[in-house]
This record gives C-alpha cells, sequence and structure tokens, in this order.
C-alpha cells in the first residue's frame, strides 16, 4: 500500500476524533427540566398555576357581578357570581388541558356523562341525606317547620331560582376541589392524601361565611371527603354535583333553615332551629349539628355497599 493511500484513509479517522462534541447542547433546558416531567406538566407546576389564574379571574368576575347592583336583595349579582366562579374554575383548566394534552374528561367531568344517571342518583342520594338530618331534628324537637312563606308562582320561581344557583355551586366547588385540582395532586402525592389536603380546604373555605363555625367547617370537610369517596367509585363527580346541588337546595330552599351560616332569603317555610347548638345546629345550620357527621357516615357506608370498587381502583 502506498504512502497516499494510508494518508487518505487516515484522514477520516482523525477528522472522526477533532468533530465537535453536542451531547450537552442536546440535553432538556432547566426551563424544560423545571416544568415537565415524563407525563407531562409537573403536579406542583399545574396546581400553582391552576390556583393563582383561578383567584385571578374569581376576584374580576365577582367584582363584575356586585357591580351590576340588580337589586332583589342582591340574589341575582348572587347567581351571577356563581356563574363567574364556574368559569373561574373551568378555564384555567381547558388551557391546562391543551398544555398536558389530556381530555377534559380525565379531570372528573366527562360531557359523555353530563346529567345521566349517576348525576340524578346523586339528586335523591343529597335530597334523601337532608331530609333524614331535617326529619330527625324535627323528632327530637329542634326543628320545626313553621308556616309557609311562600305561595303558588312565587314559590315555584324561588324553587327554579335555588335550583339553578346550586347545581352552578354543585358543578364549582366540586370542579375547583375534586377536579383538575385532585387529579393534578393525586399524580403528585397518591388519590387519598389528596383527597384529605383537599377536604380540608373544603372545610376551611367556608370561614368567608359570617356565621360559620368550627363544628360547620369540620362538616364540610367530612362532606368533602364522602364526595372523594364517590368520585373514586363512580369515577367521575357527576354523582357528586347532583348530591351538592339537592343537599344545599333542600337546606336553603325546602327546609329554609341556615347553610352554612347563612339564611337566604326566598325559602319555603318560616323554619326555626331550637335546642342546644351542638344538636340543632344553631346560627350555622343542620351542618354543624352532630347528627349532621352521623348522617354522612350513614351515606358513605351506604354508598361503599351500592357502588363497588371499580377494577382500576383496587389498587
Amino acid at each position: 500500500m502506498s504512502n497516499l493511500e494510508t494518508h487518505t484513509q487516515a484522514e477520516p479517522t482523525t477528522g472522526a476524533s477533532s468533530a465537535p462534541q453536542f451531547a450537552a447542547a442536546s440535553q432538556p433546558s432547566y426551563f424544560h427540566t423545571l416544568f415537565l416531567g415524563p407525563d407531562g406538566l409537573r403536579p406542583g407546576c399545574g396546581f400553582a398555576f391552576y390556583t393563582v389564574s383561578f383567584f385571578l379571574l374569581q376576584r374580576l368576575t365577582s367584582d363584575f357581578a356586585w357591580s351590576l347592583d340588580l337589586g332583589f336583595s342582591g340574589l341575582w349579582s348572587m347567581l351571577i357570581e356563581e356563574v363567574g366562579n364556574v368559569a373561574s374554575a373551568v378555564v384555567p383548566a381547558v388551557i391546562l388541558s391543551r398544555v398536558e394534552g389530556r381530555s377534559w374528561g380525565s379531570y372528573g367531568l366527562p360531557g359523555s356523562r353530563a346529567f345521566g344517571r349517576l348525576f340524578w342518583a346523586g339528586l335523591l342520594w343529597g335530597f334523601s341525606a337532608i331530609s333524614v338530618l331535617m326529619l330527625t331534628l324535627n323528632r327530637l324537637h329542634c326543628f320545626a317547620f313553621g308556616h309557609p312563606a311562600l305561595h303558588a308562582a312565587r314559590a315555584f320561581r324561588f324553587a327554579l331560582f335555588w335550583a339553578m344557583m346550586f347545581l352552578l355551586v354543585g358543578f364549582f366547588e366540586e370542579f375547583l376541589l375534586r377536579g383538575y385540582s385532585q387529579f393534578t395532586l393525586a399524580r403528585g402525592i397518591g388519590f387519598w392524601p389528596a383527597a384529605i389536603a383537599l377536604s380540608c380546604a373544603f372545610g376551611l373555605i367556608h370561614l368567608r361565611n359570617g356565621g360559620e363555625q368550627w363544628s360547620g367547617l369540620l362538616a364540610a370537610a367530612v362532606i368533602g371527603f364522602f364526595f372523594c369517596l364517590t368520585l373514586r367509585r363512580t369515577g367521575n363527580l357527576w354523582f357528586a354535583v347532583g348530591f351538592h346541588a339537592a343537599w344545599d337546595w333542600g337546606e336553603t330552599y325546602f327546609y329554609s333553615v341556615p347553610d352554612s351560616g347563612t339564611l337566604f332569603p326566598g325559602h319555603l317555610f318560616q323554619s326555626s332551629l331550637r335546642g342546644p347548638s351542638w344538636l340543632s345546629g344553631g346560627s350555622v345550620g343542620p351542618e354543624g349539628s352532630v347528627l349532621c357527621f352521623a348522617v354522612i357516615l350513614l351515606a358513605g357506608i351506604a354508598f361503599d355497599r351500592t357502588y363497588r370498587p371499580m377494577p382500576a381502583s383496587r389498587a
């Protein structure tokens, strides 16, 4: 072999050894590593974005609703505010679903199940649960219906108004605390730790209600945990939305008692609670009664027996 042939064959080897190394430049950026994980946006980042976005939007929509000054004891402004609350909870989740590449149904409210069998079952269970509580208090002479406060068409209009209001409340509070938030925190710390944390948050947000007390806050947290059980067993939030709406409607409108410390206008009866606060609930309403815990416990046991774990939830 000639010297020329030797030189010609050696050149590629020399060139390869002197080629620049681009391995470091091909690694993910610090920004990418900080915010993105193997399954998309990191749970902490998603939850932080969702929380901050919700509070900003909720403040704007609330200020807008109450700036309208529609009168009638502020009920119409309160309804518009609740529409804004729903939008404030949903819009950030829609944005994040696009970022994370997930379907809307992943966050607990699949459109294919909207107002289906689980929703109507939740309505029945919710109204039955509040009825058991109120009728038990009535038998113990801690609750009296009094005389009707509304009649005929006026009673129907208020029944419809409060039905719309509490459907919005159920949709808003369930999605805010057991929709995107529950799904995202569960990715980071597990389903039940996330359920405990968000149920406690559900109780604490009732502090904004003027007449609320610690017993009512604890009851709200327990009810929230029950809703987490329904999510775990059914795979979505439609049962919880129905239960939540029917409980609040029965408490506020039909049985006409304070709901989390607030007695709203436009209720059906001139009802009254009497006796010791630990039993009747006092200014908090029936959610402040020790019997509320018993009713929710019974509802949880009945639900556990009726809705068995799904195959994907057995782990």
